[in-house]
């Protein structure tokens, strides 16, 4: 099946929102409110300044997602891009679509000329999004994180 991979807009709003509120309760069992997360992602949509969404079609229809946002390196004099909100759908699971949105991230990263790397964050127990992100290529960070 064809899949095509590009810059989200306002359309995909629903889909996205619909993804990150599936993703937070497969991944972490938390459930999302539709209000804020409609907000919080058409203002990503509509501000590039913010970041971007790429998302897969096959068939017209959306099967996952990413999120792009972005971290300024003082140390690198350049731009890290942090890879967030990863979603696609169940039944398209291991096709390698992630792989296909990788891929477009790396690809507008080289266009872009000013991205040092690419970061992402994982649940610690999520060990099939983990051995998927390693069998790109990517390594597990010597950091750790820390919120408040």
């Amino acid at each position: 099946m064809q899949t095509n991979i590009r810059i989200a807009n306002l359309q995909d709003l629903a889909a996205l929102v619909d993804f990150n509120q599936s993703m937070a309760l497969e991944t972490e069992n938390k459930k999302l409110d539709s209000d804020v997360l409609n907000k919080g992602v058409g203002a990503l949509i509509a501000d590039p300044n913010k970041g971007f969404y790429l998302v897969a079609e096959q068939d017209k229809q959306v099967v996952g997602s990413l999120m792009v946002t972005t971290e300024w390196s003082d140390w690198r004099n350049a731009v890290f891009w942090w890879i967030q909100s990863v979603y696609i759908v169940p039944q398209c699971r291991r096709q390698g679509i992630y792989g296909m949105l990788y891929a477009q991230v790396k690809e507008l990263a080289k266009q872009n000329g000013n991205i040092c790397g690419f970061r992402l964050y994982v649940e610690k127990e999520n060990l099939i999004a983990q051995r998927t992100y390693e069998a790109m290529g990517m390594l597990e960070s010597h950091y750790l994180m820390y919120e408040e």
